[in-house]
């Protein structure tokens, strides 16, 4: 562990615009759920929304820096963890809220809504998060990350296949319906495979220090899914929106964390393994719990 925080992995400038390109695939393939008419619906009721927001934008980061000064992990753990949380609800978690019998509406909703909150949100948790911790603080000196520049990278990535998936969904519905499904687990299946492959480089190192952040991954991932329950809870918000919203708490955009961390960190190591495993990790979990919601159906 003692060069874990020095260690950068091998990520090479066209894999990184390749996981980009497939990213903004995958947030294409679920803005063809989204109709202008959800967002406008929602702007009418918009408690469950703004429930998830806050879940997802303050309790979680909150929740994440209480982890990281009980636990007191290596400042590059500890800045993939506050990153991690700074990032919007993966797109699995439409799928997930799907198979948990929860609101899949309101996840795809809050997913487009997360995405767009990101410009700003996900760059000013990472540096206000992140200099709070003594260690990371001397990371984020030293990286001197550009906030502007994140927010472009999220704009490119994930608003703007947003935007065009809700226009084609629109414009040219019959379209976005024969495409959408097909679209969104090939688009899946891509992104999981170009994951391994690019980690391959690095498949020795990951392994021998994944156990390290395992524990830590494992005890973050409960307290987001716990913490997005507590919110919709504390929220009064109906047993249908509660498991969305929890589940949109718990299943981060790792693809993105991991875009972030090669982008504008030069693929610090502690950083990568947590983004990676944390990737592995909300699958299995999310996937787990939506078994064990679905079998009660969810009081609208």
């Amino acid at each position: 562990m003692t060069d874990l925080d020095d260690i950068m992995l091998n990520f090479s400038p066209t894999s990184l615009t390749l996981l980009n390109a497939i990213l903004a695939i995958v947030m294409f393939s679920v803005a063809l759920d989204l109709k202008g008419d959800d967002f406008k619906r929602l702007m009418r009721t918009p408690k469950p929304v703004v429930t998830g927001l806050i879940s997802q934008f303050v309790v979680l980061p909150v929740l994440t820096f209480l982890l990281v000064l009980v636990l007191q992990p290596r400042a590059s753990i500890a800045l993939g963890l506050i990153l991690v949380a700074a990032c919007p609800g993966g797109n699995i978690s439409n799928f997930i809220s799907h198979r948990a019998g929860g609101n899949a509406a309101l996840s795809v909703s809050m997913t487009g809504f997360a995405t767009v909150g990101a410009i700003l949100l996900t760059p000013l948790n990472i540096a206000f998060w992140g200099n709070l911790y003594e260690p990371s603080r001397a990371i984020l000196q030293a990286t001197a990350i550009d906030p502007w520049q994140i927010a472009l990278t999220v704009t490119l990535m994930l608003i703007l296949p947003l935007i065009l998936g809700v226009l084609l969904n629109r414009n040219k519905p019959a379209l976005a319906d024969r495409i959408r499904r097909p679209l969104q687990n090939l688009s899946m299946l891509i992104f999981v495979a170009f994951i391994v492959l690019a980690l391959a480089a690095n498949w020795a190192f990951f392994l021998g220090y994944a156990h390290y952040v395992a524990l830590l991954v494992v005890l973050h991932n409960a307290l987001a899914l716990a913490g997005g329950y507590g919110t919709a809870t504390l929220a009064g918000l109906s047993p249908f929106d509660r498991r969305a919203v929890t589940i949109e708490t718990g299943i981060q955009n790792s693809g993105l964390g991991l875009v972030l961390i090669f982008g504008f960190f030069g693929g610090l190591g502690g950083m990568a393994v947590v983004a990676a495993f944390w990737g592995i990790w909300h699958a299995i979990s999310g996937l787990a719990l939506a078994k064990v919601m679905s079998r009660s159906e969810a009081t609208r």
